[in-house]
């Protein structure tokens, strides 16, 4: 894999930012032309590029920073996909291959609920059955057809027996499967990561990660977007993007976005190395590179909630909140972040205090956005019963704790 180089800073560049910048309008998003420029920003234009995403952020919701207080579910970690960054897949057999139980997801759960959890976050590998005969016994063994059914059948569990709702990444799915989970879970995820199709190609990023196609990606988000559902996406930096391609793939984010009105947020995520995996030995992004892409999603998405994961820029990640991010994401009390389990959530304590300091209260949502909530409850069934015992006047969690 060809690491694309990031531009110096040069004088033309300099003033290109700096023409970008005086050229923002307020509450506007921004163009593709001046977002590459501004993605390009220098260290001397950087806190002007910040300081204007942060009075973005300001204007879209002013005073606080949200989180969701969550329970990682790992379902399986068994997938057909062989990305070249990520530790969380297994094939069967190997060290650490698992597949949850009904009685497991149940357990973590409660016990999450005890803990004051209001979000069940379901991650699983796409479709491993496909794949491996190993995973079709083991789902018939259970009882289903599909890790998906699967799936279904857990979420409509902890709906059903605690007050935690779902929130499930299950990779790519069919129009029918979106309406199928919107049923039993009030939003749902999957990351586009890159638009980028050179990162399918032999030893890139994707090889060998069918389900990584980006039009395959944006086909499950647009369906979403027709059925009105609650969508969390976003794109995964220093997988062998360019900067062009961060900005493009914000701009098909947004593009759904305004047609459909349904992406609740965007998550601006970098990639970290790990030891035992293909991409061991690259470069990772560095805080300049995270800060000019959250402000820049900012800027290119006013009105839409945009998240940084805390433990992913950690030492620094309070910076964050100066680029523009009005949200943590989910963070547990109870389960690591089973897709980066070295890098572990901030205590919830050190995390508002750290907030406060940057001039924001702390507020825990559920996860659905506030703004989405109306139109989910509006929906008869048990869901909506469910959401509506759970969220306060606000839209936001209706636990009373201090963080």
């Amino acid at each position: 894999m060809a690491v694309t180089p990031i531009t110096p800073a040069t004088p033309e560049s300099h003033s290109a930012c700096g023409s970008a910048l005086a050229e923002l309008r307020p509450g506007e998003p921004i163009s593709r032309d001046a977002a590459l420029r501004l993605i390009r920003c220098s260290e001397d234009d950087l806190p002007e590029l910040l300081a204007a995403a942060r009075a973005a952020k300001e204007r879209f919701k002013p005073g606080a920073i949200t989180y969701s207080r969550k329970v990682f579910l790992p379902l399986t970690n068994l997938c057909r996909d062989y990305c070249g960054y990520c530790t969380f897949r297994r094939d069967p057999g190997d060290p650490g291959a698992h597949t949850m139980t009904p009685e497991e997801v149940l357990a973590i759960a409660r016990e999450g609920e005890k803990l004051g959890c209001t979000e069940a976050l379901f991650s699983l590998g796409d479709k491993p059955e496909l794949l491996f005969p190993e995973m079709r016994d083991t789902l018939r063994h259970l009882g289903y057809k599909s890790t998906l059914h699967y799936l279904e059948a857990m979420c409509e569990l902890v709906l059903r027996q605690t007050s935690l709702l779902p929130h499930p990444n299950p990779g790519l799915l069919s129009a029918e499967w979106t309406a199928r989970l919107a049923a039993v879970s009030p939003s749902m995820g999957l990351m586009l990561e890159t638009t980028n199709t050179a990162l399918l190609a032999r030893g890139a990023a994707h090889d060998n990660a069918p389900d990584k196609a980006p039009a395959k990606r944006l086909r499950t988000i647009e369906d979403a977007g027709k059925q009105n559902v609650p969508f969390t996406t976003g794109l995964l930096i220093g997988i062998g993007e360019s900067l062009e391609d961060r900005v493009d793939t914000l701009l098909a984010i947004r593009d759904l976005h305004d047609r459909y009105g349904h992406i609740q947020e965007v998550i601006v995520q970098n990639f970290r190395v790990k030891p035992a995996i293909p991409m061991a030995h690259w470069p990772e992004p560095s805080r300049g590179d995270m800060l000019r892409a959250v402000a820049v999603a900012r800027l290119l998405l006013p009105s839409v909630n945009i998240q940084a994961p805390p433990n992913l820029s950690a030492p620094y990640y309070d910076d964050l909140v100066d680029a523009g991010i009005n949200d943590w994401g989910g963070i547990s009390p109870l389960t690591p972040d089973f897709i980066n389990p070295e890098k572990p959530w901030p205590h919830l304590e050190q995390l508002r205090l750290r907030t406060e300091a940057r001039g924001f209260a702390l507020r825990q949502r559920l996860p659905v956005y506030p703004e989405f909530v109306p139109a989910v409850t509006a929906k008869p069934g048990l869901l909506s019963e469910r959401l509506r015992a759970a969220v306060d006047d606000d839209g936001m969690a209706k636990i009373a704790r201090a963080a």
